[in-house]
This record gives structure tokens, sequence and C-alpha cells, in this order.
């Protein structure tokens, strides 16, 4: 019986007269469901795309369905129209994980809830979830059934997705599927025909997987595979030898995830893909024996002649006709057959969401540092590497030593201060002459000097005796008596000095004094009087001997007192004459055996810090120290290649 509803979940009608009911349920995938109503039924109107149908076979609950594309036919033999479905699961379909979603070390559990809260109407919640594991998820620009779809994929063990459809919202569940069989199929009892299908072309037993990126960016398992690329089974190998094949998925972002997913895959290629094409009478109706129930997800027990008995599980349980043919039912068990245009069909999905996911692309990027440095102020080099950095593809280290650059030569002074220097004393310096040296000096002469002498001097002496002198010059050769005064003219003047000025009269100049007997005394009075003397045109001659000086220094010291002032600034540049002889390099600490004053291309990756995982720690500053061993000039640059994705910041 089918039902229609509306997107209110209200039943509208109950379609009485629809025929050719059939559905496909496949093993974790989204189901699938038809049927044909006469093209002149009046219900035909209630039945609308996108809304919902009912589907029950007798008591057995099938389960709910929305109407996807109709086929209306009408011709003299067939006047109906055609409706295919879908499971409301594929309602996960119409939410998009819109730009990037990461989820690291969460459990099974965490996930599927966070991606279940991403829907846009609440249709679906989480319900049991029975496999906990933890893995590396990502999404971007996918759809969310697509991303619910892929938490289990890295499972190295059988998993089953479960609905319950019956209530709202409606419930999904990850579960383990049964490993004994719980129903069966005998050759006459209820098999009705069977095909097993070998296809030893899909089989691969040695697998490179890779993930996001290209080139030397993309991932690959090597970092937690021992640094192998691959993986691959021994006993499959030796049984074929080596059947090997490139799987690539790029929407996985972390090396682990891509590992456990590889591994999934091996088990699934490593072996021919057996399908068990099977046609079988539904008896349960007859026997009503729960075995007999031939259901999708079970393991079902064949027992058919010429053939061991098997344990595989319903991967696909087909019913073209519940209505008219209820006991009919076709199951694909073991493997899913894939024809070529379900391949086809499965390359396109992954296509399609491989194009919106981003891949990244490698950038250059350039620290360049130029400056004076010594042995106790290095050159430092300081560059920070993102959380979100993908890669480090390469980071080369270049350098070269200069002469150190200075551009002045004077700087201000702060002024009053006040310095005092000593000196020890007792210090004799002797100069030596070399004598027998003549110096001649010449006067031009001619020239008349006049002295004048103030007069009014009275000088006394003493003798003695008792007597007088009587001072006079002699006056001419004429004639006279002692007593005679007249030839004799008297002293003019005697200064102070002794010196007498004798007033001229013409004659003669001698001085005669008288007779004098006894003690006597003498009194002269100089008049004021004056001096010519004529020095005519003369030279003086010099000769100075060999001798030399003597100078002793006593202790002392001296006070200096610089006043406030400033020194003006020459500007220039100017370097040393010298370069460093040898540098020590260290990249984050750590030495690099590396000594000359220029390098070029040094690879530093394998000196940068690392995490507990190996890789160079991400989120934080490295450093790259440069130390000459004496002042000097650094001018260097690191360029890196690093592999980043677009992911966050805006468009600015």
């Amino acid at each position: 019986m089918i039902k229609t509803l509306n997107l209110q979940r209200n039943v509208t009608a109950i379609l009485n007269n629809a025929y050719q009911i059939g559905y496909d349920k496949i093993n974790n995938e989204i189901w699938q469901a038809s049927f044909s109503l006469p093209l002149n039924d009046p219900k035909i109107s209630k039945v609308e795309l996108l809304k919902y149908v009912e589907i029950t076979d007798g008591e057995e609950y099938i389960g709910l369905f929305r109407i996807i594309p109709k086929l209306t036919s009408k011709s003299e033999s067939d006047q109906s129209v055609t409706y295919q479905c879908e499971h409301v699961l594929a309602t996960l379909l119409g939410s998009t994980l819109f730009k990037y979603h990461q989820l690291t070390n969460y459990d099974t559990r965490e996930v599927l809830q966070y991606l279940i809260d991403q829907q846009k109407e609440k249709h679906w919640r989480l319900g049991v979830v029975e496999i906990i594991r933890y893995f590396h998820y990502s999404w971007e620009n996918e759809n969310l059934a697509a991303g619910i779809f892929s938490v289990p994929k890295p499972f190295d063990e059988p998993y089953r997705w479960t609905f319950d459809t019956t209530t709202y919202p409606w419930t999904l569940n990850l579960v383990r599927p049964d490993t004994e069989p719980t129903c069966r199929i005998r050759e006459r009892y209820n098999l009705i025909g069977i095909e097993i299908e070998e296809n030893p072309m899909s089989v691969y037993n040695r697998i490179y997987p890779l993930g996001y990126g290209e080139g030397v960016n993309q991932l690959t398992i090597e970092s937690v595979n021992s640094g192998i690329p691959y993986i691959e089974d021994v006993v499959s190998i030796e049984e074929n030898g080596i059947i090997e094949t490139v799987w690539v998925d790029r929407r996985f972002e972390d090396a682990a995830t891509l590992l456990a997913s590889g591994k999934a895959i091996l088990k699934k290629w490593k072996e021919p893909i057996v399908t068990w094409n099977v046609s079988a009478a539904d008896v349960s109706k007859i026997t009503g024996v729960e075995i007999d129930k031939l259901k999708e997800g079970r393991i079902v027990r064949l027992e058919v002649e010429g053939f061991p008995v098997t344990d595989l599980r319903i991967m696909k349980e087909s019913r073209s006709d519940i209505k008219g043919n209820p006991g009919d039912v076709q199951l694909e068990i073991g493997s899913l057959s894939e024809d070529l245009s379900t391949t086809q069909a499965d390359l396109e999905r992954r296509q399609k969401v491989n194009e919106v996911y981003s891949q990244g692309a490698t950038n250059i990027d350039s620290h360049d540092y130029s400056d004076n440095c010594d042995q106790n102020n290095p050159a430092v080099i300081r560059f920070y590497l993102p959380d979100d950095l993908v890669n480090i593809n390469s980071m080369i280290l270049s350098y070269e030593t200069e002469e150190f650059r200075a551009y002045s030569q004077a700087t201000e002074g702060g002024g009053e201060t006040t310095k005092t220097t000593t000196s020890g004393g007792a210090l004799v310096d002797s100069t030596a002459s070399g004598g027998s040296t003549t110096q001649t000096s010449t006067s031009g002469g001619g020239g008349t000097h006049t002295s004048s002498s103030g007069g009014g001097t009275t000088q006394s002496s003493s003798s003695g005796g008792d007597h007088r002198h009587r001072v006079f010059r002699y006056g001419g050769d004429i004639p006279h008596s002692t007593d005679d005064e007249s030839i004799y003219s008297a002293v003019s003047n005697l200064d102070g000095s002794g010196a007498v000025s004798i007033a001229a009269h013409g004659g003669p100049t001698d001085v005669y004094t008288d007779t004098s007997s006894g003690n006597h005394s003498h009194s002269v009075s100089i008049p004021n009087h004056s001096h010519s003397v004529d020095i005519p045109n003369h030279s003086h001659n010099v000769s100075v001997p060999a001798h030399t000086h003597q100078i002793d220094i006593p202790n002392h010291n001296h006070a200096i007192t610089l006043p406030d002032h400033v020194h003006d600034i020459k500007h220039g540049i100017y370097k040393l004459s010298t370069t460093p002889t040898s540098v020590e390099i260290r990249v984050d600490g750590n030495l690099v055996p590396i000594t000359t004053t220029t390098s070029q291309d040094i690879d530093i990756i394998p000196f940068l810090s690392v995490g507990n995982e190996g890789r160079i720690n991400r989120g934080q500053w490295h450093e790259v120290t440069i130390k000459p061993n004496g002042l000097g000039r650094i001018n260097a640059n690191i360029i890196s290649r690093l592999f980043i994705q677009s992911r966050i910041g805006g468009t600015f």
C-alpha cells in the first residue's frame, strides 16, 4: 500500500490503484522505489514532486520516500504515470557544508552529531552509534549526505546504516551488521536461479593512496607508513603477482585517515569481485519462519550443488512488484556488481566533489636582512609560520659579510664636566744648544737721544780732616794764581746719582780740585741739566757658545673645566678596512656546520624546530642567527616555498 503525505507529513491520499510497486534496498546507499498509477486516477493530483510517499508490503514497513521525476506515458496500450522515488535520507542532499569544515581527534559519534547539526531543516536526529573511531575529517562545499556517508569509509570493519522514519525527526543509526547467518537460500527450497560473476580485472594488491594537493604537495601515506608510499597484500601478490594502481581521493587531508581508507579499499580490491546474482522466492509469507526472510544487510547461507556452503551478505534487495508478484525477490550477494555506467557515475561524483575542494598552491616568500653586527650582537632573522600552513617545500638561506658601516663621526656633549690630571713631579728636562753660533745686528746710526735729570739734588760726603775742596774747571792756559778764581768756573750740578753736569764755556774740560788738609766734607749741588748723546751708525756681533738648559718640573696637577657645549654631527658613510674572518650560524638554536663569511643556498629545513610528530612547528616564530667573530655587516636572505590553501580570511 502507498500513502501520500505533504511536507508536514500529513496523509493526503491512499493510492489504492497503484501497481508495479517496487523498490531497491542497497546496502549503505540511498534506497530507491517506483510505482505507477492509471492516467485517469483522480488521486494523481495528490502525488506531487518532492512530497512524500509511504510504502508498506503487507504488514512490513518498507520506508518513507519522496517523489522525484515522474514519467507520463500515453498510448493505446498504456495510459499511465510512473513515479520514481528516493528514500527521505536524500533530504540530507539539500543541506550544504559551505566553505571549509575540519574536525580533528573527535570520536565518530561527535563527528556525526556535528554533521547532523548542520541541517538547515532538522529532519534527522542521530540515534545509535556502535562503532567509535578517531580520525581527521574535513569537508569543503559538499552536501551533507556525502559528508555523513564518508565518516565510516576509513573503518577496517563492516558497518551498516539503518533508518527509522516512523517517527519524526527521523533517526539515523550506524551499527555493526550481523556476522552470523540469519537467513538461507537452498536449492529445491527457495532458490529460483543463480548467476555468479567473477571479475579479475578489478584486482589490485598494491595501492598508492593519494589525497589533496598536486605534485610534490600531494598528500601521501609515507609519514604514517614507515616511509613507504603504498600498501599491499602479500598473499595476493604471491598468488597473482604485483598488480598496482594509484588511488586518488583529494577529499582526504590527513595521512592517517587516507591510510585507513586505503586499507579498506585494498581489502575490497585484493581479490576478484565475485557477485552472486540470485533469484529466490520469499517463502516467509507461507512458512512464517524468520530464517526465510531475505532482507538487505543480512548474512545468507547459500547451499547450492556444485559449490561449497557459503555465507555472504545480501548487498542489494530488489522487488519489482510487491503487489503483483510478492514472492519474487532479486538479490546481489557478496559484492555489488559494478558495470561501466556505475563506475563512470562514481567517478563523476568524486570529480564534482574534488572540483570544489581547495587544492592549494605553492607560494614563494622572502625574508631579507642587512645590518651591522658583531660577536655580541648577531644578525637575527625572524619569521612566522602560520597554523594553516600545509607544507614547507623548501627554505634556503644565503648570506654575505661586508665591512662594518657607520654614518657619523661626532655626537653632542653634555658640558660642565671637570676633570683633573696630575703630574708625578720631579721631572728634569734638559735641552742642549750646539754652540758656536754668531749673530750680528746692525743699527742704522745717526740718531740723537737726550736724557734729562731733575736737578736740585744735593749729595754730601765726609773726609777725615778739617779741609775744604774747591772744584773748578780750568779756563785756559793763561797766567793765574791759585786764588784767582776768574779762570775757573764752578760745577753747575751734581744729581743724586753722582753724575755731574758742567756748563760748557768753550774751554778745556779738565776738572781740578783745590788743596785739602784734615778732616773735611764735600757738598755737591747738581742743578737741573740734560745730556745729549749722538749714536753713530754701528753694528753688534754676538757669539753664543755651546750650552745646555735644564728644567726641573715639580709635582703638580692640572684642573680642566668643560662648560656646557655640543658637537656638530659630521654625516657620511664610513667603513672599517677589515671584515670578520668567520661566522656562527644557528637555526632555532641548532648549530649549522658552516663558518665561511659568504655562502649560498643552505637548506635550513633540517635545523628548524619540530613537534612530537616530526613536523616543523606551526603557529610560532622561528629564528636564524648569524654571528661574526668581529665587527661586520651581514646581508642575508631566506627564500621559502610554502604550500597553502585559501580557507581563512576574506577577499579584501
